[in-house]
């Protein structure tokens, strides 16, 4: 069991977003969705596509906005604070790696550059220290970051977002486009930068087995609604929605 604080270090109270459907109708993705995450926790979310999983992601993020609820991040609207400032807090990787042009070095200077800050040269102790965090070593730096691979890539763009030190992460499947002993091992940094960085990491998966074997808290979802939030190993052991019950037993072609 990990360590975590008394208090969340996100509470989401009541969100509701919508999004325009058919002859410009509003399609409903959230409803009235609550739950918290903790520092130190790492989150799993699940669901059958289209449950919102994606959505809730980036509302947090906010790369969309709800309707109706609010996100407090340590007790503040995330709406009060300048989405850079956010999105430095609050990291998030997509299910593909977005490197840009050049080597590795350049694409973790990246975040300085945007922010008109020295970039940090290849021995700075803060670009040593992500690599190793994000298990890559130094030999990295000069190589060309398109020509990685997928996992390699994946643990760039790892690096790349905790150059600014989040207090968490977010992450849209990450792992699918992986073969299953380099999802092994980004799973299992994932867990150990969870309890090293107490960071609050929520992870959007099909992976069951990721899920499973690496999550503290599972979360749920259909059609936009949260079905049952609650420890993984319980859920998993003890799930009490039909819902979730038929989702774990009959995977879909989507899930490893």
């Amino acid at each position: 069991m990990p360590a975590t604080t008394t208090s969340p270090l996100l509470q989401l109270e009541q969100l509701t977003s919508v999004r325009p459907g058919p002859q410009n109708r509003p399609l409903t993705v959230l409803s009235a969705v609550s739950c918290s995450f903790r520092q130190g926790e790492l989150t799993a979310l699940i669901g059958p596509s289209g449950s919102g999983k994606s959505s809730l992601i980036r509302l947090i993020n906010r790369l969309d906005d709800p309707l109706q609820g609010q996100i407090l991040l340590e007790g503040q609207d995330i709406r009060e604070l300048a989405p850079p400032l956010l999105r430095q807090r609050i990291g998030m990787m997509l299910q593909k790696a977005h490197l840009f042009e050049g080597t590795v070095l350049d694409n973790l200077q990246q975040p300085f550059r945007y922010r008109k800050k020295p970039l940090p040269g290849p021995d700075d102790p803060h670009i040593t220290r992500c690599l190793t965090l994000a298990r890559l070593t130094p030999d990295f730096l000069e190589r060309d970051a398109r020509t990685l691979s997928g996992g390699e890539q994946q643990r760039v763009s790892l690096a790349r977002t905790l150059i600014s030190q989040p207090q968490a992460l977010l992450l849209d499947e990450p792992t699918s486009a992986l073969d299953r002993p380099t999802t092994d091992s980004l799973g299992q940094t994932l867990q150990e930068l969870c309890r090293s960085e107490q960071l609050a990491i929520i992870l959007v998966t099909h992976d069951l087995r990721l899920a499973e074997r690496i999550s503290d808290q599972l979360l749920y979802m259909e059609q936009g609604r949260i079905v049952e939030i609650g420890r993984t190993t319980e859920l998993f052991e003890r799930p009490q929605s039909e819902g979730l019950r038929s989702f774990l037993s009959e995977p879909e072609t989507e899930k490893t």
